[in-house]
Parts: structure tokens; sequence; C-alpha cells
């Protein structure tokens, strides 16, 4: 895959790099709207805007590592602003719709959006977070998917007490050390994973902006992919490096 080299002008190199920078602040206006959508109790138009943050926090790592924005905009911390937009979009922007929502049981709400802001704070501040090159890029416990959990909580309608038994199951996994793989930075079975990570996304994208009409064949779909990716992040290094092989 070619891929386009940036230009070598310095001044273009630097404006090319706070955009990059601005690109990955965009995702607090999109989350900020999300929350507006939850108030009128929008949910579709809650989910387009808790898409449209995701695919922005999907893409503005590339593009960091494109306009080299460590070397070009060296005044920002580009991790932090990252940390912050993700604890707003993928912790906060749940934890209302936990509250204004009908997912969990009544009596539940206030515990259950609580706990997820204080098991992400705890997984985000870890200094162990997330592994380098040197560990094959993980993160260490559960990754706080908490807005990928609650459109499937939206668009699958479960049993109140089983999104409960759900959530509570995830904020305890938050402080078990297992390695999740991080996509769109892997190193097992890259290329493989890279395409499921892609299809997943498309179709994804494509079948919860129909909601409520969401397609059950798509979220059954896509299970295959979050049971790859379970089973990916679970399998031995040694025997990763081997299939590879």
């Amino acid at each position: 895959m070619m891929i386009i080299k940036p230009p070598s002008n310095t001044l273009v190199r630097k404006t090319l790099a706070m955009g990059v920078h601005l690109f990955t602040a965009s995702g607090a206006v999109w989350g900020l709207l999300a929350l507006a959508a939850i108030f009128r109790h929008d949910w579709r138009t809650v989910i387009f805007w808790m898409v449209l943050a995701m695919i922005v926090d999907g893409f503005d790592g590339m593009l960091a590592r494109w306009a080299d924005v460590k070397t070009h905009a060296k005044n920002i911390d580009g991790a932090l602003l990252d940390n912050i937009i993700d604890y707003f979009n993928y912790v906060v922007v749940p934890a209302l719709l936990l509250l204004e929502g009908d997912f969990l049981p009544e009596g539940f709400r206030l515990a259950g959006a609580a706990a997820i802001l204080l098991t992400s704070a705890y997984q985000f501040t870890q200094v162990d977070a997330k592994t380098d090159e040197t560990d094959e890029y993980f993160f260490k416990g559960f990754p706080s998917y908490w807005n990928v959990m609650i459109i499937y909580m939206l668009v699958m309608g479960l049993n109140l007490w089983i999104n409960l038994a759900l959530l509570t199951l995830f904020n305890i996994l938050v402080f078990v050390p297992v390695k999740y793989i991080y996509p769109s930075r892997n190193t097992r079975l890259r290329r493989l994973t890279l395409v499921f990570s892609y299809l997943y996304a498309v179709v994804g994208v494509w079948s919860v902006l129909q909601y409520p009409d969401v397609p059950q064949w798509a979220i059954w779909a896509s299970f295959v992919y979050v049971a790859y990716y379970v089973a990916l992040s679970l399998w031995p290094r040694r025997a990763v490096q081997q299939a590879a092989a």
C-alpha cells in the first residue's frame, strides 16, 4: 500500500501536525453534541455523534504518526490530549446514557454510571495502561470500551438485569491484568487483524446508523470480530508468532 509522505517544508509540517491535534480535539465537540442529544433522548442522534467520535479516535493516531507530531508539534502532549478526549467519549458520555436511558434496573443507574467513571479513572491513569512496541502494543485490563458496550445495549434491547451483570463484569475486568490488543497498532497477525477491524467498523457504523431498525444479522455477525479480538488478546505470544510464520 502506497503511503503519501508529508511535505518537507517545515512550516507546512508544523501546520499539519497542529491540524492533527485539532482533529483529535474535535472529538470533544462530537462528545458534547452527543450529551446534548442524550438530554433530548434522541438515541439515533446520540449514536451518530458517538460513532463520529470513534471514527476520529480510530484515525488520529495514524495521522499523528504520519505527521510526526512529536517532532513538529512537540509543545503539545498528544498522548495526554488523546486520553482526555477518550475519557470524555468512552466514559463520560456512556455514563450519562446510563443515567438517562433505560439500560439498568431502577435504582442502579447512578451506581452504574459512577462505577464506570471511577474504574476508568483508574484504568486510564495506570503508568502501564498501554504497552509499547517492546510488548506488542496492548491495553492492560478492560480498555474502557463503554461506548461500544452501551451501543450494544441500545440496539439489542437486552434484559436490564443482564445489562447490569455485564456492566459489573466489565468493571471487574478493569482490575484484572489481562492484556487486550490495540487494534490499530497491534503486531499480532497484523494484516488479518486490520482487515477484520476495518470490516467490523464499516459494517458496525452502517448498522447502528439504521437505529432503531438495526439488522439482527449484523449484530450477531459483529460478535465474530469480538470473539476474534478476545481470542487474539489471550493467545500466547509464541503461538501467534508461529501462526504468522
